[in-house]
């Protein structure tokens, strides 16, 4: 049956509580002399700009928690989180997996919960040869960032459902459509009992056609604790038509093998 959510307080950051401060002290300033609006004014959109800013880098932490790199005592052990992202897809990612079970590797697969209602099967399969399934939102919609907070928790939150029932996981990781978000998000995740990841590198193999420079992407500088993103869905082909993360993972997988590291799930290095 599928987990009950447990959800977790709401601790703004400091460039949340900032952000918050100068709001009220904007107020405060207005109230006692109108004459300094557009000095208030600038300083209001300059915050709005630097937030705006935060949201659009993936790997920003000035919004909240957010995993670019899995905990210390993982990272000393050697373990390394190969995530996959924007599936299930049904031709696709069942060679994933078969190319995973060759190198004894588990895998974080962050799924869109309408593909996995609409190939609910593969979705288990998934999950009953040991990797997770987390959570990357209903629909995968290209404006999540500017949705607002009763949007992001529709979006989330049914993504959290759909993935239980079929799964009988409740996801405990949420990574956003193309890493993008804002400052509303981190409290849906909190009240949603959900961590934010994103990733160490990642290949951009939706975009890029080339498995080699993919490859060097991803494995440039790698060491334990890595967090590397790769896609079954929405993949990039090659010249020849075959989907680049094909190309690239069981390379990737040699590389993680030769460098004695050990490919986990995210979830499994929680403490």
């Amino acid at each position: 049956m599928p987990q009950s959510p447990t959800g977790n307080r709401w601790r703004p950051t400091l460039a949340i509580q900032a952000s918050l401060a100068l709001h009220a002290g904007a107020v405060i300033a207005l109230l006692a002399r109108p004459a300094l609006w557009p000095w208030v004014l600038g300083a209001i959109v300059a915050d709005h700009l630097a937030l705006t800013a935060a949201g659009l880098w993936p790997r920003s932490n000035l919004l909240g928690p957010n995993w670019t790199r899995l905990p210390a005592a993982a990272a000393a052990k050697g373990a390394i989180a190969i995530t996959i992202d924007d599936g299930p897809d049904p031709t696709i990612t069942p060679q994933v997996l078969d190319l995973l079970d060759q190198y004894s590797a588990k895998a974080t697969f962050f799924c869109i919960g309408e593909l996995v209602s609409r190939h609910s099967g593969l979705a288990r399969e998934i999950v009953s040869r040991g990797h997770s399934i987390e959570n990357h939102s209903q629909q995968h919609l290209h404006r999540f960032s500017v949705l607002g907070p009763r949007g992001m928790h529709t979006e989330v939150g049914r993504a959290q459902d759909t993935i239980a029932a079929v799964t009988g996981e409740r996801p405990q990781f949420f990574r956003a459509p193309a890493g993008l978000r804002s400052p509303l998000l981190e409290p849906v995740l909190a009240h949603l009992g959900l961590r934010l990841a994103s990733w160490t590198r990642r290949g951009f193999d939706t975009v890029n056609p080339d498995p080699e420079v993919v490859f060097q992407r991803l494995t440039r500088g790698l060491r334990g604790g890595d967090i590397l993103l790769l896609h079954d869905g929405h993949a990039a082909r090659t010249p020849s038509g075959k989907p680049v993360i094909l190309e690239v993972l069981p390379r990737l997988l040699q590389a993680v093998s030769a460098a004695r590291l050990t490919p986990v799930t995210l979830r499994s290095v929680l403490t």
